[in-house]
């Protein structure tokens, strides 16, 4: 009765009416800013970058444009002129979105209508003396029989069709046992959420409301509250114990495997991921952010003998059953380094270098003969909301045999080049120069 009695109310059609008011004009508006957004944008980048002269490349790039700008600074005469790619028109996402906003509020109004039907219906017979015909007790059953055959369904068919993407084959040998402790918890948590399921929405059909039969009053049980107290307590008990363990063997690297596994760093920025790989040595040289400078933009620190023979590179690139150890940082915001074919996932923290170290177990090549897909890539991503252009922090991994990665290395720059050379003696000159005069004086 009392769903019936708020169908009722006018003031339903009136927040129908509304939104779809509402929705009708945010299409049109959100047409109307995507096109003048992208203009202005685009016009105001192009102006800035006319003023400042051209620009400084940058140490890296990947390979993801950021601008994408669609018009240029025009014809001379203020107008604007399309030129290299067409700025992307979200037009077709909020009229979708309208379109099943408005679809639920009238399937809303449907279901108010019917209700308004029923209850002139409940009103006739009781005015004519029958007996209530409907039973909205045995329909609510009903309803929540079919919530539950549906909504087992659709858990089945998630598996089913949306499984193989968080079941794909790991590229990594830590990534077997991630992999391992995965499954168990979603075996888990599957048994016991079709249990629950099959239990309450069971007991909700078998024992619909009647005025036949009186509820039995059962306020306590020592036995059954032991057992659902115990049970969930030994079952996360060993997700615990198992996830606990499982990272500890990943994280936990003796010294040794440290010094012997390949060393490369890796630095986000906004939106970006800058590379530098050890040299001969195997070992990376000290930065400092004050010494980042437009040819030095990590701030290495050049008196560090260590950073000499450091190497510049666009992608990585890995030796297959090697053990590498990434030393990731960040130069302004948190950022998330992120393999997921790796199964690595490690936070980017300004002033704070973190670490993690794998063994990559399947080259690019055997990969995507596994899954067979030719045109598979491993791929850093960034796992945090950095920023407008979080999207882009795209790095392409390529794992390759020993052989291929030393050919590979010898062809990187290294960032100890002729420009960094003369910057320190220019820097060295002027320190000479200003102690010479401090001395004089």
């Amino acid at each position: 009765m009392r769903v019936i009695n708020f169908f009722k109310s006018p003031l339903l059609y009136s927040l129908v009416l509304v939104v779809g008011l509402l929705s009708a004009l945010s299409v049109q508006a959100q047409t109307t800013d995507t096109t003048a957004v992208s203009m202005t944008t685009a016009m105001d980048t192009a102006s800035t970058a006319a003023a400042a002269g051209p620009a400084i490349p940058t140490l890296i790039s990947t390979d993801v444009d950021t601008t994408q700008l669609s018009w240029n600074l025009g014809d001379g005469q203020g107008n604007p002129v399309e030129i290299g790619k067409i700025a992307p028109d979200y037009t077709p996402i909020y009229k979708s979105f309208s379109y099943y906003f408005l679809l639920f509020f009238l399937f809303c109004a449907f279901i108010a209508i019917i209700g308004r039907s029923l209850k002139a219906y409940e009103l006739t017979r009781s005015i004519q003396g029958k007996e209530k015909g409907i039973n909205w007790h045995r329909i609510q059953a009903v309803l929540l029989g079919i919530v539950l055959v549906v909504g087992l369904y659709g858990a089945y068919w998630s598996y089913t069709t949306q499984g193989a993407m968080v079941n794909s084959i790991s590229g990594t040998e830590h990534g077997e046992r991630i992999d391992f402790m995965f499954n168990i918890t979603v075996i888990i948590t599957t048994i016991v959420f079709v249990i629950t399921h099959i239990l309450l929405f069971g007991f909700s059909v078998r024992y619909a409301g009647s005025e036949k039969r009186k509820a039995y009053f059962y306020p306590h049980n020592n036995a059954i509250e032991r057992l659902w107290t115990i049970a969930p307590a030994i079952v996360l008990t060993v997700l615990v114990l198992l996830g606990f363990f499982t990272w500890k063997g990943i994280t936990n690297i003796s010294d040794s495997d440290q010094k012997n596994a390949l060393q490369v760093e890796v630095t986000g920025e906004q939106f970006k991921w800058s590379l530098r790989y050890s040299g001969a040595d195997n070992q990376i040289g000290t930065r400092n952010y004050k010494l980042i400078s437009p040819t030095n933009g990590l701030g290495i620190d050049f008196t560090d003998k260590k950073s000499w023979d450091d190497r510049l590179a666009g992608d990585i690139v890995l030796p297959v059953n090697r053990s590498v150890r990434f030393t990731i940082g960040s130069k302004d915001v948190l950022h998330s380094f992120y393999i997921p074919t790796f199964r690595v996932q490690m936070n980017a923290v300004p002033g704070m270098p973190t670490y993690f170290q794998f063994t990559p177990k399947y080259t690019t090549a055997e990969m995507r003969g596994k899954l067979n897909d030719p045109k598979f890539d491993y791929i850093l991503l960034c796992a945090k909301i950095c920023g407008a252009g979080h999207y882009n922090m795209q790095v392409k991994v390529r794992v390759v045999s020993e052989k291929e990665y030393q050919e590979w290395l010898t062809k990187q720059p290294l960032y100890y080049n002729d420009d960094v050379k003369k910057e320190l003696q220019m820097a060295s000159a002027n320190t000479s120069a200003q102690l010479a005069l401090t001395s004089n004086n």
